[in-house]
């Protein structure tokens, strides 16, 4: 499947097939012998007779453990991969390891700056590798095999991951660092604010996207000055494993990451043992919630999100605005923490064929390219039963889907669902608390509740949003100003697109993405986002004098 799905794909190419490089050069040379030098796998022949093994990163030293976690594979139900986790009586090395980093961590503008430089040369170096199409392939078909999705889908993560180490590349890394001054109050006197490290940090990423959060994340905190421990769900960590491999490729120190395989129990040990000055956070609520008391608020967000789009009054380009929806509802079989959750129509568009069209773009996604797939965190049974819960309240109904897959030998701890919709009266939605709690529950899967508003229903459809607790993403689908001013000024979304070609989903590399409306909220991707996340202000203030001519010794004050 893995092969054909391949060849069907994106080949990106390079923007620097003109450039020479020793570097790409060298590279180039050891493609001819249909190798890739720092990978250690195949993603095409990983499987139960030939099963891939991933390992851990301390100390600047590959280990194993005897400790396995065998993955089946989502497809087909083979123990594919071995994941050796580090056990609890394992942890005291990453923990010295994070120790050894001062809090002004391992350089700063007043110490070792030439390694903004090495960062800017390793971004460089690591661009030109994701170019290279043998490289991005690599990539694109291993993020296939433990978090299935289209090859477009997974190759758009490897281009977004590309772009943004192309973002910075050179003098961009300093640039980062960039501090301010301020003229003082006499002479000699100035202060100058700077960005710091914090120094010894974590970082914990989900499944869904297995290259780009983990590794634009922990670029981030590198850029700034900070020492890594990085910590990907097991289920996926072999993409980033193999991440890991090309980044000593290009140069990476390997003092300065540290790469662990865990359960969530001896991650949260090394997190309360070794006390890491900041900690990155992707992935449930609940989670999230525990580790904000655990690391007493050392910690930065971006947690779930049940995400909402609004279309206006003003109905144009319905084939492109129910493609929109299709994609936001449904690529990645929904497992995007980006994904439309939540679909609110104005009775306008009620009256075109936009459900309709909706309902035949889903339709046409299938397992065998990977359009739909397996869903890694709901069971069938589970995304079936939240179904069957809100088809008991008044007025709403099954628009399409709910069904199982069938013909496929996805494994039962998987789901296997069809992209569904369900029809719930936003009367209803505002009920009372319960039905709203059960309307607005996050299945991270191939499911949405659409719901329908009339002319002077804005309010209600506000209401909805207000009472939301995640503010990851939304879209507010007009050309209108007036409208989209009305919900983009009583609403919270931090990442909002606005406009007829509004979407939830597909974030690139170039904008800020992350929640708002929580003071702990992580962004990525963005020098800002950077900088927030990844460092702190310090403030230096410069008085060298002179002393004011004729001073004498005042009285005390």
């Amino acid at each position: 499947m893995y092969r054909a799905l391949a060849s069907r794909g994106l080949r990106a190419k390079s923007l620097f097939d003109n450039k020479s490089s020793s570097f790409l050069a060298s590279f180039t040379s050891s493609r001819l012998n249909h190798s890739i030098p720092f990978a250690t796998v195949d993603a095409e022949e990983i499987s139960g007779a030939h099963p891939a093994e991933v390992q851990s990163f301390v100390q600047g030293k590959w280990i194993g453990s005897s400790n396995y976690n065998t993955l089946l594979d989502p497809l087909n139900g083979e123990p594919f991969i071995k994941v050796a986790e580090v056990e609890e009586s394992g942890v005291q090395p990453f923990i010295e390891s994070l120790a050894q980093c001062p809090k002004h961590g391992l350089h700063n503008p007043f110490k070792s700056p030439e390694r903004y430089l090495l960062y800017g040369d390793i971004s460089t170096k690591a661009a030109h590798m994701l170019a290279l199409p043998k490289v991005s392939d690599f990539f694109t078909r291993l993020i296939q095999r433990v978090a299935p999705k289209s090859y477009q889908q997974a190759a758009g993560e490897v281009f977004v991951t590309r772009k943004f180490l192309e973002n910075f590349c050179g003098d961009q890394v300093r640039f980062l660092a960039r501090s301010f001054a301020v003229p003082g109050n006499h002479l000699g006197q100035q202060s100058h604010g700077y960005r710091w490290p914090y120094g010894p940090v974590t970082i914990v990423t989900p499944f869904n996207f297995p290259l780009e959060i983990p590794l634009l994340q922990l670029m981030g905190a590198l850029y700034m000055g900070n020492k890594p421990l990085l910590k990907v769900d097991s289920k996926v960590s072999i993409v980033m494993e193999q991440m890991m491999r090309l980044l000593h490729y290009c140069g990476l120190p390997v003092e300065d990451v540290d790469f662990i395989n865990s359960d969530g129990k001896t991650m949260n040990k090394i997190l309360l043992e070794a006390n890491p000055r900041m900690t990155l956070f992707t992935g449930s609520s609940r989670v999230a919630e525990k580790l904000a008391l655990d690391l007493k608020g050392r910690i930065r967000l971006e947690d779930a999100g049940f995400d909402w789009k609004v279309l206006g009054p003003d109905v144009q380009e319905v084939d492109y605005v129910a493609w929109v929806c299709d994609q936001d509802a449904y690529a990645c079989s929904g497992q995007k923490c980006s994904a439309q959750s939540m679909l609110f129509v104005h009775e306008n568009w009620s009256k075109t064929p936009l459900l309709s069209k909706l309902k035949d773009l889903a339709g046409r996604r299938k397992l065998e390219d990977l359009t739909i797939g397996p869903v890694l965190t709901f069971t069938t049974e589970a995304m079936v039963e939240h179904m069957e819960n809100l088809l008991q309240i008044p007025g709403s109904k099954l628009l399409f889907g709910g069904k199982p897959l069938k013909k496929h030998s996805i494994p039962s701890i998987y789901g296997a669902l069809e992209p569904t919709a369900v029809y719930v009266p936003i009367e209803e939605i505002l009920k009372d608390s319960k039905t709203y709690e059960l309307v607005t529950k996050e299945i991270f899967g191939p499911f949405q509740i659409v719901t329908e508003y009339k002319k002077d229903q804005l309010p209600l459809v506000l209401d909805a949003l207000e009472r939301m607790h995640a503010h990851l993403t939304a879209a507010v689908v007009s050309n209108d100003p007036i409208f989209i001013q009305e919900v983009i000024g009583n609403s919270v979304n931090g990442t909002t697109y606005a406009g007829l070609r509004g979407r939830t989903t597909g974030a690139p590399q170039n904008h800020w993405f992350g929640p708002a409306g929580d003071p702990r909220g992580a962004g990525i991707g963005t020098p800002e986002a950077i900088k927030l996340v990844w460092s702190c202000h310090r403030e230096v203030i410069y008085d060298y004098g002179p002393i004011p001519q004729g001073w004498e010794l005042p009285p005390s004050t």
